[in-house]
């Protein structure tokens, strides 16, 4: 069985003449990229490629790294909106009822014994995140993660139970 790779950031910018590369984290908090390891930097035109992140460090609200073979600015700039993936089978344990947003993406979204869509992107607010619901080819909602909207979320069974629509 194949590894899934997950995209835990993009990068925004080389840092300095010496190949470093300024991140945008999709989780501010995510530590996953600061500890040398192999990820696959999924280029803009959708060419994957294998790297080894070698060195990382936290400035303010996002990450520096090296990448191996990545060693002056002009190699960096290349690399500018590369998605950074990751394994998913590597990201840390999570406690009952948390769950990633790769991992409820494309779950099927029910209210009652009827379909409502699928989930193609979680989005985080200040008030709350959502669910982005798909609910045909133009036709999106967004469903609020509060328990006056969704009954249970279960990623393992690709579901999420909602409570109503009322409101949205």
């Amino acid at each position: 069985m194949s590894r899934r790779w997950v995209p835990v950031a993009e990068i925004a910018r080389p840092h300095g003449v010496r190949g470093e590369l300024r991140l945008k984290l999709y989780n501010e908090g995510s530590e996953l990229l600061l500890r040398p390891r192999d990820v696959k930097l999924r280029l803009p035109d959708g060419v994957e490629r294998d790297a080894r992140v070698t060195a990382g460090r936290a400035v303010s609200k996002t990450i520096l790294v090296t990448v191996s073979g990545v060693g002056d600015r002009n190699q960096a700039e290349a690399l500018r909106e590369a998605r950074v993936c990751v394994p998913r089978d590597e990201f840390p344990a999570l406690g009952d009822g948390e769950f990633y947003a790769c991992d409820v993406e494309g779950a099927r979204v029910v209210l009652g014994d009827d379909e409502v869509g699928r989930v193609v992107e979680l989005k985080s607010y200040p008030a709350c995140d959502v669910l982005v619901v798909q609910r045909g080819e133009k036709d999106s909602i967004e469903v609020p993660l509060t328990d006056a909207f969704v009954e249970l979320v279960d990623p393992g069974a690709g579901l999420v139970k909602l409570v109503t629509l009322e409101g949205l």
